[in-house]
């Protein structure tokens, strides 16, 4: 229920997606801040500090009459697959890719398979199939899509169209800053650790977000550099891109249609992709996102090519590079082609200086050319994705 959120509901309500039995269920695991009140229309002063699904629901049922919404004050990692097994069409409001990834993959998981008997092609079973409408805005931009998981390219077909995020250097932070988000960074990565220790620090908090914006603007006053603004700092601290109430209007208007769409079969909806260009003037076209044959979720997974003379952290280092993968703290094990007794290569943990020594050696000597490794990491939605390894030759001088 966030600034797409607000529109959404208000727009699927007047279009009447939640009455005559129908129900919206709205999920969010924030509360509600000052800052949002300039564009989460359905939020007052004196809602600040309760939930965001909790005041949006409450809103648009007393605005709307014959509406019902449920909130759910939780992440959406918190609900089991029965409870997404319910709806007609999910729609994606998040803010993160790694809250797209999740829910992707927890749609694809509910697609169940039948085998085709003339060719022996597993196909998807399209009762099975809950259609996914993503929406999203950055600035005067933003985008449209409709998913349908395990026939249509999926949300993780594409990640690699996602430039990984780019860090600054933490030696530029520390001696020369050249902007405002250099010097809170420097308050935020520098000199809160000082401050507080090993206390982990709640971005989301208030008092927090004064504390690095106090010492950001004296970092500032150093470098004579200006700009620090408490709005300033609490987006580059939580990453956040200051959204534009008119982009998410039209964003969540379009979104909202396609959802109408995909309930009524009044029309054809957006194959697949529409994307909202409206800093100069107002574009909008549509293309058609394909399916991945390497796809960790809807796919049959990776296939990489690495030396075999080359190390298992050489390996671990060109998966964490892959923009396909985009891993942080992988553990490997073998499905097949393990040479030694124990399958597993490394495994993060409590075990894993038991695993280290296997750093150092030589893949040729781990597993065989070809062999499947199955990979699981925090950031993967999937529990375990499987990364075909196949050796690469030598090029002779």
């Amino acid at each position: 229920a966030g600034a797409l959120g607000c529109e959404w509901l208000k727009c699927l309500a007047l279009l009447g997606a939640a009455t005559d039995g129908g129900v919206v269920h709205v999920t969010d695991m924030d509360q509600i801040e000052r800052s949002n009140l300039n564009r989460q229309f359905l939020f007052r002063k004196a809602d600040v500090g309760r939930p965001k699904a909790t005041v949006a629901a409450e809103f648009i049922m007393k605005r709307v009459s014959g509406v019902t919404v449920e909130a759910h004050f939780c992440p959406i990692q918190d609900k089991p697959a029965d409870w997404y097994r319910q709806f007609q069409v999910i729609v994606m409001g998040l803010d993160s890719i790694e809250a797209r990834r999740w829910l992707n993959a927890m749609a694809c998981s509910l697609v169940t398979f039948e085998v085709d008997m003339e060719t022996g092609q597993r196909k998807p079973d399209l009762t099975s199939v809950i259609p996914l409408v993503d929406g999203g805005t950055e600035g005067f931009s933003g985008h449209v899509r409709v998913m349908y998981p395990c026939v249509s390219g999926c949300f993780e077909c594409t990640l690699n169209l996602f430039p990984p995020q780019q860090a600054v250097p933490l030696c530029t932070i520390a001696e020369t800053p050249r902007n405002a988000a250099h010097c809170i960074l420097y308050a935020h990565l520098i000199e809160a650790p000082k401050q507080f220790g090993d206390e982990k620090q709640d971005k989301d908090d208030p008092d927090y977000q004064r504390w690095v914006f106090q010492r950001a603007e004296e970092r500032a006053a150093q470098f004579n550099i200006p700009g620090v603004t408490l709005m300033h700092t609490q987006g580059v601290i939580k990453n956040i891109i200051p959204a534009i109430a008119s982009t998410n209007a039209i964003v969540a208007a379009a979104c909202a249609n396609e959802v109408f769409k995909v309930l009524t079969n009044c029309a054809a909806y957006v194959n697949n992709n529409l994307m909202y260009i409206g800093g100069q003037g107002v574009y909008a076209p549509t293309f058609r996102y394909e399916r991945s044959p390497e796809c960790i979720v809807c796919g049959a997974g990776v296939q990489v090519e690495i030396a075999g003379s080359a190390t298992l952290t050489q390996l671990l280092e060109q998966l964490a590079a892959d923009p396909r993968l985009r891993l942080k703290t992988p553990s490997l094990r073998c499905e097949a082609g393990a040479l030694q007794d124990d399958p597993t290569l490394y495994m993060r943990g409590v075990l894993e200086e038991e695993y280290r020594p296997n750093l150092d050696k030589p893949l040729s000597q781990l597993f065989a050319d070809g062999s499947v490794l199955l990979v699981t990491d925090p950031s993967v939605p999937s529990p375990c994705i499987k990364v075909a390894v196949k050796f690469a030759s030598l090029a002779l001088s």
